[in-house]
């Protein structure tokens, strides 16, 4: 750099090939979509910066200088340096990290100004997504067209849903201008593509749309929103005179009748042209505008059938709307190439001769004659549909045909007239075709000499045929062969396939006789090659066309050529006073839309956050502000939005920057109270990328001044004494202070003794927690973010003496990050039959002395000090800090560890702690706090207990009521109140084999609330010291079992009753009664078993342990039981749900079984009866004894033991039978949840052998046209010869005449009687039944069987018909058919007159 006039240049020594690449990563945040606006460059370290700014500027689409360049120097978290002040700068010397480095840019607002696109002040046009990009583009080209006659291909050649891939970089949106072409687009709602085809091809209907003005809308008649006349009038108002480039359809398709849904269902154009039509006849009833659609639309034929012997012809009038032309004819693969031939095609008579002759009443006899359609009149509007959509019968599947199908502009219908043709003139499509072309140059030419008398600009011509003709025809020239001359002014195109596609139109406008493409939102100009290509594909000689989702012209509609009828549209100077009067309200309602949108892409709208000062709870709402209001002006805005204004005084409150992701205060706002929050928020946004929070304080403090860059921590005091945690105070940090400074600091905010502090942080990776003993080193050093936990302790014990892992701090801060809070629903039983459970014999308890006062606990304190009527004070800092906080929060009203602090902080922590806080009648909180007294050498007692609130009943009908902290007489884990088998082992002063004790974290925080638990975290255990009363148990947590039933669960109890564990801890809160179900909110320590918590509930169930089951609740509200006793409560999250069922837990081996009912003749033949238990080693017979009392008593079944069968159960279908003497686990598998059929037979069971095969089969009757019931057949052998042998033993038939069949499905395999022949696959030629196509080798199939030589019945209508009610009926009780992926079904169209809706139609 060399200095000229005190400023810095560049030199010019730079080589390109010394010099390095900057890559220059940019973000433009001024876009809503400002995550996918990134630009990537990669320039020379010697360019400017000026040329910098240039370059993104010209890929962003900016006008240079619009918008401020800001480098992120160092990361999103530093400082901030605008490159446009450093212009002259060169990268290198800008200070920009060259080679493989990033350095990452925003565009930000400059002067609270939005960046200005190019081209947006000349054009109005911005790039944007869909089809709007198609008419911007269109527009854009137009724009700079240098000649007027050239035209624009804007029609897509391919489906044009396809969606645009850029974005807009604007707020100058498409629906507030108005397009290039002069005319508005209708925006899609969804799938309504087609509806907007056929309305913009009625609005460009001069006499349509004048018949629908000269309407008045009588509102005393009919609501607005209901009538389809007024809502069509609204739109065709709007299409002729707004300002905008699209507007919605939602008030005409709510006065279809139609809801949200029918706009997701897309129907056919042809179709809804009908419907509307009806609808509007109807609506028209008693107007002007009664005939309106026969007027117009509605053309004469008649139906003939002409005897060819006599010539008598009898006929039937009817009149049309459309015309439907065949594009192939069925069966044939020749198609009609144009309109022409299949017009001629539609009126060929067909001949009736052979079998199908004409019975003719004037010969008295069958002859031959010729039926057909004859045209009578055409309607002044022709609508023509091409049948592009047919069925290929040899795949079941629609198809669209895609082949060539030409139309002229001029088409000439009156050789299509019943008197030409009674003439006996052959209608020639070639001379058609070519009289049509010189029609179609004639009328070109008349068009152009209308246009060059009526245009000062001779040269403009976009129509289809832009070929200047030498002479020009007058209208009496081209109507010589008769009145119905047509020409084409709407094509409707359909591009897809016959599955869903898409639908616009080409429209030409009988102003100015220029083509229009209308889709959807985007209007564009239309040229002569758009129009042919959508005549399709023009396929090889004797083939079809391909497959395609290229357009295709769908649906033509002609007008009649008729001087003396064909219309003008009404001029707005034209229109009649009422609707005047429509388009003045329009107009109005517009503007203040319009108004409303420039308010809105004024106004900076972001997140407000906030603690209430009154209630302490969390508030937040949306700030909306426009950009020209100052910070003061904003500040007063949320201040009421909030309501603050009641309780604190404006002067009190001010915005923050604030990171809700985080938790974290980023910076405060000193000197910027005159400020516009345009600039303070670096331009106008929907969203952005962080908060605002409105921070308040006491009137004799001050506020602290929050720097960039800082760290937010949240400081949790814990009293050892009291082994409690206070709520966070908040605190403000940066990465460069030291920790002996920051030990300073938190002295200074706390008032703790600073000699004696023990400070430890939560980290985001392991170890749990670690604590700050290095006074050298920096927060940054010791792992701090943006926002941060950290416990502080300052007592003078002998605790700080030892090593950490080992210190009662570690251990209550361990406990605090493992306990959750479960929400268990329990059953509704009598508390008096609870039997408390037993104690046992083999290891008596030493102590068996008992009571409320000397029951000890090491607990998590719970402090319920805070008062909901008593506002925060004021914090040391000044300021109220307002970090949200999870751990002191319990949402059902409990503090834990929470004692109300001096810092007058109101921050969300404290809002959150305060929020739905339930307390005694006195206002007062239930105080569950639990006696610090009576643990070993300070060991505190952590083992299981339980607590209950006020008023809570006590097993055995006693009601204890009071002061919280009552505490019940089970405590003991031997339920005999001894008190030694409650002590806590001491923690091993020596590490585990892994060598650290440490827990898994989550990368959110480590220490999850006990109570909110917003995150779940797994914390293995640390080891204890081994307790001979436990069987020499060294683990903290209860050994695992490779077997879930391994140990039943009083051995798994008996095993650890002794322990003495870490985490034990178990409190409840008191029993609600909501909605006839009991509800208990429990705090455990997630590390405990199964086991112990089963335990835990005894006193709350009512029953011993082994009496109720667990069952664990998942989001979709299914129910799984727990039965793995070993397991640990880690899987579960904070506030999961947890239903207490009653019945008997499982013991070692044992596994629950499901039990159904097999009744193959019945209406239900599987019916679920109830649950029961089966153990390993288990005979069948054994199962069966215990089975029969179950079903007895249960079922009211008595059943002889050798009736009584058990088969397996596959699904619905039965499977193979177990025999008496096989074992379960041995021979017969047996698992959790198990399902079983039971069966009860007719006489004693005949299976001895497990070998043989047991079928089920069932005989059809054809002569009668009936099955009989099923019976069994048992085979020795799997061969088809032994099942004929069996069958004819059954039967009398005689194995040569037996036909079988392999029933299909599910069991009992239905089927109708009116298929049996042609369903069922009768006589497979096979030897074997295991092979394909029977593959029967499990007992249990069906088997269908008849007399090959028995007659089948010939049914009359009447018996089909009875045959099939009643198969109707069977088939839905019995029959579950399988479903297979389909497409979406079509709904019908149908549009509602009436006040009837179509959701409850």
């Amino acid at each position: 750099m060399v200095p000229v006039n005190k400023q810095l240049v560049p030199s010019e020594d730079h080589s390109s090939a010394d010099s390095q690449l900057v890559l220059c990563i940019v973000h433009d945040i001024t876009n809503p979509q400002w995550n996918q606006c990134k630009i990537t460059i990669n320039l020379q370290e010697h360019v400017s910066v000026q040329e910098l700014c240039e370059e993104i500027a010209r890929q962003a689409n900016y006008e240079p200088d619009t918008f401020n360049l800001v480098w992120q120097k160092g990361g999103n978290d530093s400082q901030e340096i605008i490159m446009n002040k450093l212009s002259l700068l060169t990268l290198r010397d800008a200070g920009l990290l060259p080679g493989n480095k990033r350095n990452f840019f925003q565009i930000q607002d400059k002067d609270g100004i939005q960046p200005i696109p190019i081209n947006a002040g000349a054009t109005g046009i911005t790039v944007t997504n869909g089809d709007d990009n198609i008419a911007a583009m269109a527009a854009a080209a137009a724009c700079n067209e240098d000649s007027d006659n050239q035209p624009l291909i804007t029609a897509p050649t391919v489906d044009t849903c396809a969606p645009f891939t850029d974005y807009n970089y604007s707020y100058a949106s498409s629906v507030t201008s108005k397009s290039e072409s002069g005319y508005v687009g209708l925006i899609n709602q969804a799938m309504t593509c087609y509806l907007n085809s056929l309305l913009q091809t009625l609005y460009m209907t001069p006499e349509f749309r004048n018949a629908l003005y000269r309407w008045c809308f009588d509102d005393s008649i009919e609501d607005a929103t209901k009538s389809i006349p007024y809502q069509l009038q609204r739109l065709f108002v709007q299409l002729q005179t707004s300002t905008k480039r699209s507007i919605e359809t939602y008030d005409v398709t709510r006065s279809f009748g139609w809801d949200s849904n029918e706009a997701w269902h897309q129907h056919d154009v042809q179709e809804l042209c009908r419907v509307m039509f009806d609808a509007l006849e109807t609506k028209f009833k008693n107007t002007e505008n009664e005939d309106l659609i026969n007027r117009l639309y509605q053309g004469q034929m008649k139906d003939y059938v002409k005897c060819l012997e006599c010539g008598n012809e009898s006929a039937r009038k009817d009149s049309f709307l459309d015309i439907p032309l065949v594009i192939r004819p069925f069966g044939s693969t020749k198609t009609n190439s144009s309109v022409q031939e299949a017009l001629q095609a539609f009126i060929s008579p067909e001949t009736l001769n052979d079998t199908n002759q004409y019975f003719c009443e004037r010969c008295d006899k069958k002859c031959d004659a010729h039926k057909g359609l004859k045209f009578q009149s055409f309607p002044y509007v022709l609508t023509l549909q091409l049948k592009r959509f047919d069925f290929d019968y040899s795949t079941y599947t629609r198809l669209k045909l895609n082949d060539k199908v030409s139309f002229p502009e001029i088409l000439n219908m009156n050789k299509l007239l019943e008197d030409e043709e009674e003439k006996g003139d052959e209608t020639n499509v070639a001379s058609d075709v070519q009289s049509d072309e010189h029609n179609l140059e004639n009328l070109n030419n008349l068009t152009n000499a209308r246009r060059r008398s009526e245009s000062p600009d001779d040269t403009i011509d976009e129509g289809i045929d832009v070929e200047q003709a030498a002479s020009v025809s007058t209208p009496e020239e081209t109507q010589t062969n008769g009145p119905y001359l047509y020409e084409l002014f709407s094509i409707m195109v359909h591009s897809g396939t016959a599955n869903g596609g898409h639908y616009y139109a080409y429209i030409k406008s009988f102003s100015d006789g220029r083509w229009y493409c209308f889709n959807d939102t985007s209007v564009t100009h239309a040229t002569k090659e758009d129009i042919r290509r959508t005549y399709g594909i023009e396929a090889l000689p004797g083939r079809c066309a391909p497959t395609s989702t290229l357009p295709n012209a769908y649906m033509l509609m002609y007008r009649q050529i008729e001087t003396t009828k064909n219309a003008g549209f009404t001029t707005v100077e034209e229109f009649p006073s009422h609707i005047k009067e429509l388009m003045v309200r329009l107009q109005n309602e517009e503007e203040e839309e319009r108004r409303q949108k420039e308010i809105d892409r004024n106004t900076c709208k972001i997140k407000l956050f906030g603690v209430h000062p009154m209630t302490g709870k969390p508030v937040e709402a949306r700030l909306e502000v426009h950009k020209d209001k100052t910070l003061s002006e904003a500040t007063e805005i949320a201040h009421k939005l909030l309501a603050f204004d009641k309780h604190t005084p404006l002067v009190q409150c001010r915005l923050v920057k604030y990171d809700e992701f985080h938790e974290s205060l980023e910076r405060s706002f000193e000197g910027d109270e005159s400020t516009p929050m345009g600039t303070l928020l670096s331009g106008v946004k929907t969203s952005y990328i962080f908060d605002l929070l409105l921070e308040t304080r006491k009137a004799d403090q001050e506020f602290a001044v929050y720097k960039a860059g800082g760290v937010t921590n949240k400081l949790f005091v814990v009293d050892l004494e009291t082994e409690s945690i206070s709520n966070p105070i908040s605190m403000r940090s940066y990465l460069t202070t030291t920790v002996q400074d920051f030990k300073v600091q938190i002295a200074q905010t706390t008032g703790l003794c600073l000699e004696t502090m023990r400070v430890v942080l939560e980290p985001l990776v392991k170890p749990l927690v670690k604590p700050l003993v290095n006074g050298q080193k920096t927060l940054k050093n010791e792992g701090f973010l943006k926002s941060n936990k950290v416990f502080v302790e300052s007592s003078n014990t002998e605790d700080s003496q030892v090593p950490f892992p080992e210190s009662k701090l570690y251990q209550l801060l361990d406990r605090y990050a493992n306990t959750i809070r479960l929400q268990v629903t329990l059953p509704l039983s009598d508390q008096d039959e609870f039997k408390p459970p037993k104690s046992s014999s083999t290891s008596p308890c030493p102590s068996s002395t008992s009571s409320n006062t000397e029951d000890k606990y090491n607990d998590l304190q719970l402090e319920t000090e805070i008062a909901l009527s008593k506002a925060p004070t004021p914090s040391p800092t000044g300021s109220s800090s307002t970090l949200s906080d999870d751990h002191p929060l319990d949402k059902n009203g409990l503090n834990l560890l929470g004692s109300e602090t001096d810092s007058g902080v109101v921050s969300l922590n404290d809002a959150r702690i305060t929020d739905d806080l339930a307390g005694d009648s006195d206002g007062n909180l239930a105080d569950l706090r639990g006696s610090p007294d009576g643990a070993d050498d300070g060991e505190p007692d952590m083992l299981m207990r339980s607590e209950v609130g006020e008023d809570v009943d006590i097993p055995g009908g006693e009601v204890q009521s009071g002061d919280a902290g009552i505490t019940t007489d089970s405590a003991c884990w031997c339920q005999s109140g001894c008190g030694d088998c409650s002590k806590l082992q001491r923690v091993n002063s020596e590490q585990s084999s892994t060598g650290a004790v440490s827990s898994p974290v989550s990368s959110h925080s480590s220490l999850s609330s006990p109570v909110t638990g917003l995150v779940d975290h797994q914390s293995s255990s640390i080891p204890i010291e081994p307790d001979p009363s436990a069987g020499g148990e060294t683990q903290g947590t209860l050994a695992s079992y490779d077997d879930p039933n391994e140990d039943s669960e009083d051995e798994i109890y008996e095993n650890t009753r002794h322990a003495k564990m870490l985490n034990g801890y178990f409190k409840a809160e008191p029993v609600q009664i909501i909605d006839n179900a009991r509800l208990l909110a429990v705090h455990v320590d997630k590390r405990m078993t199964l086991a112990v918590f089963k335990k835990s509930l005894e006193t709350y169930v009512g029953r011993e342990s082994q009496h109720f089951k667990v069952y664990r609740v998942y989001a979709n509200n299914q129910e799984f039981e727990s039965i793995r006793l070993t397991e640990t409560l880690q899987s579960y999250s904070e506030d999961s749900k947890v239903i207490i069922k009653l019945g008997r837990a499982l013991k070692k081996g044992e596994y629950r079984v499901k039990i159904y009912q097999l009744t193959a003749n019945s209406p239900e033949p599987c019916k679920y009866l109830f649950d029961c238990v089966f153990a390993k080693g288990m005979s069948v017979i054994q199962s069966k004894t215990e089975l029969i009392p179950e079903l007895r008593e249960k079922c009211g079944l008595e059943i002889p033991l050798k009736r009584l069968r058990l088969r397996k159960k596959a699904w619905k279908n039965p499977g193979a039978i177990y025999i008496d003497s096989q074992l379960y686990e041995d021979d017969i598998p047996i698992f959790t949840n198990w399902e079983v059929f039971v069966e009860i037979l007719e006489r004693d069971e005949p299976l001895v052998d497990p070998t043989h095969l047991v079928l089920f089969v069932r005989r059809w009757r054809p002569s009668e046209f009936k099955l009989d019931p099923f019976e069994e057949v048992l085979l020795s052998d799997c061969t088809v010869a032994e099942l004929k042998k069996r069958l004819s033993a059954l039967s009398d038939i005689s194995p040569e005449n037996i036909d079988f069949a392999k029933g299909k499905g599910t069991f009992p395999c239905e089927v109708s009687l009116l298929e049996m022949q042609s369903d069922l696959e009768w006589n497979p030629q096979v030897t074997s039944l295991n092979s394909w196509p029977l593959y029967i080798s499990d007992d249990g199939a069906v088997i269908y069987y008849c007399d090959r030589s028995e007659p089948i019945k010939e049914l009359t209508e009447e018996e089909k018909q009875e045959i099939q009610k009643k198969e109707n009926s069977r088939l839905a009780k019995t029959t579950t058919k399988p479903s297979y992926p389909s497409p979406r079904k079509e709904r019908a169209l149908k549009i509602y007159t009436d006040s009837t809706s179509s959701s409850s139609t």
